[in-house]
C-alpha cells in the first residue's frame, strides 16, 4: 500500500490520505470543491463545485499514475438531491464511455459547507 499526495489537490482535513495505491487500484478519498492554492470553496454554484471537485480527483489520480479515464467506481455525495441533474451535466464532461459504475447519495451534511463530494476507485494505467 502506497500513499498518494499532490499539491495540485487540497490537503486532507483529517487523518486520511488524498489517495492510496494498492496493487493495480487507486482509491481516492472524497474530494470537494476546494481550490488547492487558496484553500477556499470555489463557488456556491453546484456545477462549478462539481467541476473543481473532479479536477481535484483528477489531480490525485494523476499523482498516482492514473486518470479519470481509468475510474471504475464513483460515489457522489450531495447535500441536496435536487442538484443531481446539475451534477450529472458537469460529471458527463469529465468521464468517458464506458462510464464508471456509480452511486449517488444525499447526505445531511459534509465536513465543510459544500454541496458535493466525490470519491473514486480507478485502475492504474500501464
Amino acid at each position: 500500500m502506497e500513499e498518494i499526495h499532490t499539491d495540485a489537490a487540497p490537503d486532507s482535513i483529517g487523518p486520511f490520505s488524498q489517495g492510496i495505491r494498492d496493487g493495480g487500484r487507486i482509491f481516492v478519498s472524497g474530494q470537494g470543491p476546494v481550490d488547492p492554492d487558496s484553500g477556499e470553496v470555489v463557488s456556491d454554484d453546484v456545477g462549478e463545485q462539481t467541476a473543481r471537485t473532479l479536477e481535484n480527483v483528477a489531480a490525485v489520480l494523476e499523482a498516482g499514475g492514473s486518470s479519470l479515464d481509468s475510474v471504475v467506481k464513483t460515489t457522489v455525495f450531495l447535500t441536496d438531491m435536487s442538484n443531481y441533474d446539475a451534477v450529472n451535466e458537469v460529471y458527463a464532461e469529465y468521464v468517458s464511455d464506458p462510464y464508471p459504475a456509480r452511486s449517488a447519495v444525499e447526505v445531511a451534511d459534509l465536513p465543510i459547507d459544500i454541496g458535493v463530494e466525490i470519491e473514486v476507485i480507478a485502475s492504474v494505467e500501464d
